[in-house]
């Protein structure tokens, strides 16, 4: 275990067999369809490429980036789309793939805007949720785990960039945090 992790969520072996469990009912539910996978950039690339190898089927790939945190901790509330798709949606069942789902902004604002984009229809799939956080009445239609109020690191979750690398899911401790 990482110095900086206070506590392990979830190992490795929970995420697998999580990411499988989704990707199977995400496969059951667009069964005969071709789907548009959106990757949330850049905290979402650990779970969207193992999901994407658990999905069947008609499988195109994306990537948006969007952000509410900068290099704190807490949301800044402010939801800022910094790289935005090259597929057209029109048309298409997307799914929205990100790595926690904490006050619901970011997905909530991304969600409403590929709606705009006229597409067959819109989902969402987060690897971890933090109710506590919500600040939107909106909900993600795919959910990997429950998390308390703690800021979470590893697999693609980050404090100022770092720690994506860690292949597990932990709590940082608080004096790591600067």
């Amino acid at each position: 275990m990482h110095p900086d992790v206070k506590e392990i969520l979830f190992d490795e072996q929970q995420i697998a067999e999580r990411v499988a469990q989704l990707g199977a009912q995400i496969s059951r539910d667009y069964a005969g369809e071709e789907l548009l996978v959106v990757c949330v950039l850049n905290g979402a690339m650990p779970f969207t490429a193992d999901l994407l190898r658990k999905l069947e089927g008609s499988i195109l790939v994306d990537t948006i980036i969007a952000s509410s945190y900068g290099s704190g901790t807490v949301s800044s509330g402010e939801v800022k789309i910094s790289k935005d798709l090259k597929i057209d949606v029109a048309g298409r069942h997307v799914l929205l793939v990100d790595d926690v789902f904490d006050t619901g902004l970011t997905m909530s604002l991304l969600v409403d805007n590929i709606k705009g984009r006229d597409p067959k229809s819109v989902k969402s799939c987060v690897f971890l949720d933090k109710p506590s956080r919500r600040r939107v009445s909106y909900m993600p239609d795919y959910v990997g785990y429950e998390i308390p109020d703690a800021f979470v690191i590893g697999y693609g979750l980050d404090y100022n960039e770092h720690y994506r690398e860690l292949p597990y899911v932990g709590i940082i401790r608080p004096e790591a945090v600067k």
